[in-house]
């Protein structure tokens, strides 16, 4: 009777938590459907790919090693214990029930004891980082959901030990140390209660185990640890292609009334899996320059806030409640949203959150310098940047809503193609600086291999025109038939793109292309980092067909083939600045690297953020055109860890950090001890 009074209950239990999982599974299933269809890419070797390395690989997770090791084990561990939580349910019906797997059912019991105990470990080592050692990233407003998820699995991993010792005792077994080293400890600890004590306590530890796994199966779905289910889909279902490449916006479509995203149901469906699938583990937030330079953009809090919007809005759109105990559901606004969708008129007099300035507020969006380092630390591949760009997109093409130096650069560049608005005729003279190098356009030569794409900073600004130059007199020595387009060059359009004017960056683009076309242009190769990466990875879809190199590549492939050879001593520690754009956008790390350690003389000084997780000069997404009026200067925090290797220059391969670095090292009152220089300068004095 006992036992069937047992299993009735459990019954009833486990089947009500099945239903409240379900309803709230589905529920942020039907919240993601609000987003927009978008045609998946059928690449499903690369897809499958990203899942074995990324989430069954917890390769990101490994940017951390300890917080890696130890995830890793709570990963593995929870599947491996899922097989045992089904024979500990039967133990609670069957006495003494085993799986029928003969002698290596004690090798299946030595891993589960291990497994479990492996994992309490993890579970209390996470609670240490968090709480004693107070790693800043973990450090939030939502501590108490963290908690509960430490003492459900701290109790969880208890229990299991605890009913497993009980059972010995209940059994009348002798405790094996060999096979259950840790029941068998609990089994010797209470080996004087007997076997009725032993029995009661056995099924109030079970009881505690299924209340624990049901509990947590239901908080789940509804808590950071939403993850668990939304990681694989995310990871699987993210874009393909190359990391950073924005969606195009389709102009020709005129049903299109609004550009951009104002509205969280605008963005994509795989866009709003992002929401659910952050771990709120703040390794984005860790690393975002604007974060840490003291600016109100926080990549996770971006996306938390997104979320709990998205379950608010969703809820009442849907009808479907996520369930009471929701943390991110909030019961005036849900009513709110459902009388905006029932009755529109009379919700006008109700004031309703808006995704932009209610939500995620305009300061944030302009924070943004779109370096990536948040994507690139994310475990579960969100994407934070687009989110950012897609909101911009909305502010300035739907609304017309945009700071004022926005406004000013966006004139400059209709009206003169460069960001200052001088004179486009005067693009050409900075090849008339210097009488020792030799610089055709395309209309001055009969044939070239490379077109020289300068860029508005290298033919603009006074300090960009050296770098220009000086890869200008490499080419020269090597022999290299290249040409520019001289006043015919237009600005690239990636800026205006990040900025969110996608019809200016479409109108350049087709503009560029045409040109180049024109020209019967293969290859180009640029100085600027932000033009490869769109001419390589953005222009192809608009009809771009041209190989397309970085400054840096050409001059390796140089020094490899023999054509120059650097021989000249430069005696300079150089602390080597990786660009957001050419490094973690495009994969460009040791080409640099080993230019600088081919040249004599050059000692190469690594910061301690580098390669991947370099930190953002503060130029990219526009923010070389805005004023920061929020915390630190970014430049100047960068500027910082690289003076504190004490070089004696500050080496990059970009004209935008050459211009912030620069700047920074001004702001230190350091620029006549520590110099900023391109690596084409730099080797151009070993040549010399």
């Amino acid at each position: 009777m006992l036992v069937l009074l047992n299993f009735i209950a459990f019954l009833t239990v486990t089947g009500y938590a099945l239903y409240l999982f379900t309803h709230i599974v589905y529920s942020r299933y039907l919240f993601v459907k609000l987003g927009k269809k978008e045609a998946l890419a059928p690449n499903l070797k690369e897809r499958l790919n990203a899942v074995l390395i990324n989430v069954f690989g917890q390769r990101k997770l490994f940017k951390d090693k300890k917080s890696g090791f130890m995830h890793l084990i709570l990963f593995y561990g929870f599947i491996i214990i899922q097989i045992g939580l089904i024979e500990i349910i039967i133990k609670g019906f069957i006495k003494g029930y085993e799986f029928p797997f003969g002698d290596a059912h004690k090798y299946f019991t030595l891993l589960q004891e291990w497994t479990t105990f492996l994992m309490l470990c993890a579970v209390l080592y996470a609670s240490y980082r968090r709480y004693i050692e107070k790693l800043k990233r973990l450090q939030s407003k939502r501590d108490v959901k963290a908690a509960f998820v430490y003492i459900a699995l701290t109790t969880l991993t208890l229990s299991i030990l605890l009913a497993l010792g009980f059972e010995t005792l209940m059994l009348g077994h002798k405790p094996d140390f060999v096979y259950a080293p840790f029941s068998g400890v609990i089994a010797v600890i209470f080996s004087g209660i007997g076997t009725t004590a032993g029995t009661v306590l056995f099924y109030v530890f079970w009881w505690v185990h299924m209340v624990t796994v049901l509990a947590f199966m239901v908080f789940v779905p509804q808590s950071k640890q939403a993850h668990e289910l939304f990681a694989l889909f995310n990871v699987f279902f993210k874009k393909v292609g190359p990391v950073g490449k924005l969606r195009k916006i389709d102009f020709e479509d005129e049903e299109v009334e609004e550009y951009g995203v104002g509205k969280i149901e605008d963005f994509t469906q795989q866009q709003l899996i992002d929401l659910y699938a952050c771990v709120e583990c703040g390794r984005c937030t860790n690393m975002c320059p604007a974060t840490g330079t003291g600016k109100t953009l926080s990549p996770m809090d971006l996306i938390v806030k997104m979320r709990d919007h998205l379950t608010e809005k969703g809820a009442a759109v849907t009808s479907r409640s996520p369930w009471m105990p929701d943390f991110a559901f909030k019961k005036a606004k849900a009513n709110q949203w459902a009388l905006q969708a029932a009755s529109p008129e009379l919700a006008a007099t109700i004031e309703t959150p808006n995704l932009i300035g209610d939500v995620i507020t305009e300061e944030e969006l302009w924070a943004c310098t779109t370096c990536r380092n948040c994507e690139d630390q994310c475990p579960v591949a969100n994407e934070h940047v687009d989110k950012i760009i897609d909101m911009r997109r909305y502010l300035i093409m739907t609304e017309g809503n945009m700071p004022h130096e926005a406004t000013r650069y966006f004139q400059n560049i209709e009206r003169q193609s460069n960001p200052w608005g001088m004179n486009r005729k005067e693009r050409i003279k900075w090849r008339e600086e210097r009488d020792d190098i030799e610089v055709p356009t395309v209309t001055e030569v009969e044939e070239f291999e490379y077109l020289f794409w300068v860029g508005s900073m290298g033919s603009f600004d006074k300090r960009s025109q050296k770098i220009a130059q000086s890869f200008a007199k490499i080419m020269n020595l090597a022999g290299v038939k290249f040409a520019i387009l001289g006043n015919d060059e237009r600005n690239s359009g990636d800026t205006a793109r990040r900025m969110g004017n996608e019809f200016l960056f479409q109108q350049l683009a087709q503009e560029n292309i045409a040109n180049f076309q024109a020209c019967e242009v293969n290859k180009i190769v640029t100085i600027d980092p932000h033009a490869y990466n769109t001419f390589k990875n953005e222009y192809p879809e608009f009809g771009l067909e041209a190989e397309v190199y970085h400054h840096t590549e050409i001059i390796y492939q140089l020094i490899q083939e023999g054509r120059i050879i650097p021989r000249k001593e430069v005696k300079e520690a150089i602390a080597y600045h990786d660009s957001c754009y050419l490094g973690r956008y495009n994969g460009i790390f040791d080409i640099p690297r080993q230019i600088l350690k081919a040249i004599p003389g050059v000692l190469v000084l690594e910061m301690e953020r580098n390669r991947e997780d370099a930190m953002c000069c503060g130029a990219g997404g526009g923010m070389m055109w805005m004023e920061e009026t929020q915390g630190k200067r970014v430049n100047v925090e960068r500027t910082e860890q690289a003076l504190r290797l004490k070089p004696s220059t500050i080496g990059s391969n970009c004209p935008y950090c050459l211009t912030m670095l620069g700047d920074g090292t001004k702001a230190k009152e350091v620029e006549e001890e520590v110099k900023t220089l391109d690596i084409a300068e730099i080797v151009e004095k070993s040549l010399m």
